[in-house]
């Protein structure tokens, strides 16, 4: 098999973007995604079949037949279902690319079945014989198999991809694109071990589950024994992460599709299933949800209320503490930062923190949420505080640790670093963090805006966002309207 010479990370990723050049004027710009990962997924696990194939081959002195086992291969690919076949085919290209997608999912029922999405690749007006053999001609100059392109190279050109996809798409950004910097510090905090398992029930393209492996693997650790969890309600967002997994050489995973909130798709013995440890940024302040059916949660979710129907944050952060591991369960989320102060949600906050699950909250800076100014913090809850803790809540005020370039902002390993050491070190720092006592949270209406307990916040300036102010109102009118109910009953 002829391969070429393996290339560096910056050319792999000049000629995977490359592929999105050609769709440029025929294909809009939120688009490229459905179609580029599935062709360059197909692209890969054909070559990798051809270097096992050969593998084999060479193992069993020729013998052909061996070399075709299953066992010799990480996924089957049916007769007819190859890149090579579809490249030979002249007419009706996007009919043979689709029926060989489909055939490969049908051939590994257990791993890929839905991978390839559901795009409409025999649309001759969006993709012509001539611009699909642009494409495949494209992928064809290089070997993508193992040997060429290991696995932590084109699980970074992948994540690559999503980003530029991100960038060049602005809007449909959100939805499978978290801060790289912020990822990293979430998963520092968390520091998954080998065999435990790993949730995110908002999960994207699978970037924070990823990053626990690789962060085991950078520390030298059997990142391999990592259980992996993921659920996704948007179908093409849900095999992007999947793909994003096998192109990272991960194998242990579950990733399901379906509303979170209405049909958790990860159950044992009919209950939620429980995880040591959770990462997340779910949506924030969603309105479309069913509230009514929240009330009555058969999971039991509802644990310290019903949120309003103008945000469905408090759900979301529910969801999780009830997914948790009682022993040792660790989660660690991404929200504005109104989740720690809005009138809306008081109620459901007082019980969250009477339960002595919070751990910590970190105030980060603005327009670190993809296309967003608002400012984000993460909130960090344990089933199982330790014995000093107890009692206790650490706020980190670090929203001036924070690099603005353009529109969007990261996290230098300066700011990582100093918010790592301040969360591991659980003390007093002259305005940067404090350890509170849950009294103390309690007595100011169990607000834990930062502006109250470190200093270098001015509270004068802290502002309320359109959509909080919004749910204030409407879970004050619906407190209004349930107190008028009560006084008409009682006048008879």
């Amino acid at each position: 098999m002829k391969t070429q010479p393996s290339f560096d990370q910056k050319a792999l990723e000049k000629y995977l973007w490359e592929a999105a050049v050609i769709l440029r004027g025929t294909i809009d710009a939120g688009d490229y995604k459905q179609y580029i990962f599935p062709l360059m997924f197909f692209k890969r696990i054909s070559d990798v079949y051809d270097e096992e194939f050969e593998n084999a081959l060479a193992e069993s002195d020729g013998d052909l037949e061996f070399a075709a086992f299953a066992e010799n291969h990480h996924f089957q690919i049916p007769e007819g279902a190859h890149w090579t076949d579809v490249r030979e085919t002249t007419t009706n290209i996007g009919s043979a690319l689709q029926s060989a997608m489909r055939a490969i999912e049908q051939a590994n029922p257990d791993t890929l079945e839905g991978i390839f999405g559901d795009a409409s690749w025999t649309n001759k007006d969006r993709l012509s014989d001539a611009m699909l053999t642009n494409l495949i001609e494209h992928y064809s100059q290089h070997t993508l198999d193992l040997k060429n392109v290991p696995d932590d190279k084109l699980g970074n050109a992948y994540e690559y991809l999503i980003k530029e996809f991100a960038d060049d798409s602005g809007h449909t950004a959100a939805e499978f694109y978290t801060n790289r910097t912020v990822v990293k510090l979430m998963t520092m905090i968390m520091d998954p071990q080998p065999g435990e398992s790993v949730y995110d029930p908002t999960c994207g393209s699978g970037g924070l589950l990823l990053n626990c492996a690789l962060h085991l693997k950078d520390e030298g650790k059997e990142y391999r024994t990592l259980k992996l969890y993921g659920q996704e309600i948007n179908l093409l967002t849900s095999a992007i992460a999947r793909m994003n997994m096998f192109m990272h050489g991960i194998e242990e995973f579950d990733i399901v599709r379906g509303n979170t909130l209405s049909n958790p798709g990860l159950l044992e013995n009919d209950e939620l299933k429980k995880f040591n440890v959770i990462l997340a940024n779910p949506p924030y302040s969603i309105k479309s949800w069913d509230r009514k059916a929240f009330e009555s949660d058969p999971h039991g979710r509802n644990v310290w209320g019903t949120p309003p129907q103008g945000c469905a944050d408090y759900a979301f952060q529910q969801h999780i503490q009830k997914s948790l591991d009682l022993g040792n369960g660790r989660s660690i989320s991404l929200w504005p930062h109104g989740i720690l102060f809005r009138d809306a949600e008081t109620e459901m906050r007082k019980k969250m923190i009477e339960q002595d699950q919070v751990e910590c909250v970190i105030g980060l800076g603005p327009n670190l949420f993809y296309n967003s100014p608002m400012e984000a913090c993460l909130l960090i809850t344990k089933t199982n505080k330790e014995e000093s803790k107890k009692g206790k809540v650490l706020i980190i005020n670090a929203v001036k640790e924070v690099r603005q370039d353009k529109n969007i902002a990261y996290l230098e390993q300066s700011h990582i670093e100093r918010i790592y050491k301040a969360y591991q070190s659980y003390d007093d720092q002259d305005g940067f963090s404090k350890v509170v006592t849950i009294d103390e949270v309690l007595k100011h209406k169990a607000s834990l805006n930062m502006a109250l307990y470190v200093s270098n916040v001015d509270s004068s300036k802290v502002q309320i966002s359109l959509d909080d102010a919004l749910a204030n109102w409407q879970t004050s009118s619906e407190q209004l309207s349930n107190s008028m109910d009560q006084l008409f009953k009682e006048l008879g």
